[in-house]
This record gives C-alpha cells, structure tokens and sequence, in this order.
C-alpha cells in the first residue's frame, strides 16, 4: 500500500455517512478518496451540487451519458427509480442496445422533447466534438425547470477556451494540438480530448442554448472536497422564456447562501 500522504474525517455526500479520506498522491483530483464508496473529489462535489440544487432528484427522470461505477452514479442508481445510462458507440443509432448499454449520441439524443427532468454528466464535455449541438440537444429535452448538472475541467480557467479537434471533410478527425486521451470505460483507446475549455464555458452555452449557466466551486474538507479542477456547473431551463433572467438570478443568489459558510 502506498504511503499516505493526507488523511481526515469527514462525511461523504456519495454514501452519505461519515468516512475517513485519505491520499497517497498529491493530484487529489483523482486520488483524494472515500474510505467507503471509493469516490473522488469531483464526485462528491457534483452528488452535493445535485442535493442543494435539485432536491427531489429521487423523484425525477434522470439521464446520466457515460456513468461512472461510483460515487454520484452508484448513489443516482440506488435511489432514483427513473435513471436512465447512456454510453456512446460511434456509428450506433441513439436509442438502441449494443454490448449491454443504452447507446446516446449527445449531438443526437433519441430523448423527446421536454422528457428529462435532469441531465447528468462527468468529465464528458472535454471530449465532445460539436458542443454546440451538445447543447442544444440537452437544452430540447430538459423540461422546463430542468437542469444539466455537470463537471468539467476547467484547465484553461481565465483563458480562451482552446479547439483540440474537430471533426474534419467526410467525418475525420482533425487534431489542431498535440492528441490528448481520458480514461473511457467502453474504449481501450480512450476519449479523445476536444476541448480545453475555461470559464468562458458559460458563454458557449448560452450562445448555442440560450440557457444561463453557473459555475460552483466548493472547497470544503469536512466533505472530502478539496482537488484541482473540481468545478460543478449547473444549467438551467426556465419553467418560461420570461423566467430565464429570473432563474439565473435565483440560482445565484441560492449559490451565495450555499455556498457561503463553506468556502475556504
């Protein structure tokens, strides 16, 4: 066992009980842990954001692309009783079966318009090819009122957001940087990073959706929170185009209550 490196107690929001954290690496982003369910820091972060945000989750219809067997995903599945999970297969229809997963092209939802209460992703819109569509696609099938809760790793932060890849002539990928790949539980090759995205995520959203966007950062111990590019964003679809103004402020003001006595 490696040696560790930092460890406290504290209460985890994935299984919702008191556990011991512990690191024996100081890229806590994917080493800072739970003692119980294995999660990791953005994990709890998102399974956080979700209760303060979106309550009665439990009741909802929930899609979640790309699960992961833990953390938020292990605790979604246990206690929502309409969660749906989606993988993405190239060149396999949305909607259809294939190796024991629902398969769901995110710039291609086979979801109805107004049919999900909440989307669900982690660590997935870095390796979209049109964010745009992206977008837009959720923003049809979230019902109004509905929301896209989400993490991403905000690596280039103030900066521009920067275009890794895109999809070229005839379909092929052309790598504008150096090619870059995430862990994917469905590939060996893995997923191709797309996007360095920085804060400017928010404008993306809005100028493809019309949909506001927040972004909360939570730096908080006592709940295993502390790691670099933990970042939950949460977009909003007004319950009317007249509520769209009135939505981002409230999220805003709700995010400052939050949020205030648990930022360190």
């Amino acid at each position: 066992m490696s040696e560790l490196i930092f460890a406290n107690y504290g209460y985890c929001h994935c299984c919702e009980q008191a556990v011991r954290f512990t690191a024996a690496d100081s890229w806590f982003r994917d080493h800072y842990v739970c003692s119980e369910c294995g999660s990791i820091p953005r994990e709890r972060a998102l399974s956080w954001a979700i209760d303060k945000f979106f309550p009665d989750w439990r009741q909802a219809t929930i899609h979640e692309s790309s699960p992961i067997p833990r953390g938020a995903s292990e605790k979604l599945k246990q206690h929502c009783g309409n969660y749906i999970t989606s993988q993405y297969f190239p060149g396999v229809e949305s909607g259809v079966e294939f190796q024991g997963w629902r398969c769901e092209d995110l710039e291609n939802l086979s979801f109805a318009d107004n049919s999900i209460d909440l989307h669900i992703s982690q660590d997935v819109m870095e390796h979209i090819l049109s964010p745009k569509q992206v977008f837009l696609e959720i923003a049809r099938t979230l019902r109004p009122g509905g929301m896209h809760i989400f993490t991403v790793p905000l690596v280039n932060k103030s900066r521009v957001s920067e275009i890794c890849a895109e999809r070229g002539e005839n379909g092929v990928i052309k790598h504008l940087l150096e090619p870059e790949y995430h862990g994917n539980p469905v590939s060996e090759q893995g997923a191709l990073v797309t996007r360095r995205w920085g804060y400017d995520i928010c404008e993306h959203i809005f100028k493809s959706s019309g949909l506001f966007t927040q972004i909360i950062h939570l730096d908080a111990l006592e709940w295993g929170i502390r790691a670099e590019f933990i970042e939950v964003l949460i977009t909003m679809k007004p319950l009317s185009i007249t509520d769209n103004v009135m939505s981002d402020t409230g999220l805003k003001e709700q995010s400052k209550t939050k949020l205030k006595n648990c930022s360190k």
